[in-house]
């Protein structure tokens, strides 16, 4: 494993540009070359100031965004890996179908999903591909997923993200920017949704996965939560499927197959 350690880098720089001028408040979700699914440059995130200030800030009981549980019905009800993201992501992302609830109470409520973004790091050297996979610490706000190793990072959109036109990018971009450092360039494109149903944490979370494909492994942690984190070969992932989350596994199978 290539391990990485679990502390701040001062002065680190989430990705370097590749674009001169890019948009902070908004993105514009078009289709790769080939694919179907939305593509955008990771040189577009917005960095904060401060990350640990800003999730301190951030109360017990915040209030996260979430869509009505009735909107994928009227989509199309699935329930694991669903990758026609063009089906659900505009409606999704419709802030007319978008508000803010106490957490305390939506982790309990399914008739709501929160939205999460879901995000793989994912870089190829000589060996093959690579994904950056951890262990959820005690430290991490899901106690439900406490010990399992995964493979997204990611969080809950909390109403201090809702600023500029964008409210899931603006969360997306603080989450990645609070947990880890990427020191390369890259592109991400989103590739699926998750919906599991089987699960009591899995019943009340939508969420949207990213490949965020890096030009070299070079990603440090910057939270103590992300534990024992590191790239590993998909195959070496796929052999120890079984201490993932399920979110983690159903990447793997739909996305490594």
């Amino acid at each position: 494993m290539q391990s990485t350690e679990s502390k701040d880098i001062p002065g680190c720089i989430l990705i370097r540009k590749v674009n001169s001028q890019p948009s902070l408040n908004r993105v514009s979700y078009r289709k790769s070359a080939g694919q179907g699914n939305p593509v955008f440059p990771v040189s577009s995130l917005r960095i904060p100031s401060n990350p640990l200030k800003t999730r301190l800030q951030m109360s017990k009981d915040e209030e996260v965004l979430v869509i009505p549980a009735q909107l994928l019905d009227q989509l199309g009800p699935f329930s694991g890996f669903q990758p026609n993201v063009d089906r659900y992501l505009s409606t999704i992302l419709d802030r007319s179908n978008q508000s803010f609830r106490p957490r305390s109470l939506v982790e309990t409520d399914p008739s709501f999903k929160q939205l999460i973004p879901y995000v793989i790091l994912e870089c190829n050297d000589a060996i093959g591909t690579r994904v950056f996979q951890y262990m959820r610490g005690k430290g991490q706000g899901e106690k439900r997923l406490h010990a399992l190793r995964s493979i997204g990072i990611g969080g809950h959109i909390s109403v201090e993200d809702a600023t500029g036109d964008d409210w899931y990018r603006t969360g997306m971009q603080r989450e990645l920017e609070e947990e880890v450092c990427i020191e390369c360039n890259g592109q991400q494109r989103i590739v699926g949704l998750i919906y599991d149903n089987s699960t009591e944490v899995g019943r009340v979370h939508l969420g949207i996965v990213h490949i965020m494909q890096l030009s070299s492994c070079k990603v440090q942690t910057r939270e103590e939560h992300l534990e024992d984190s590191g790239f590993q070969s998909v195959e070496t992932i796929k052999s120890e499927l079984n201490r993932f989350e399920n979110w983690s596994q159903l990447c793997i199978n739909h996305l490594y197959s």
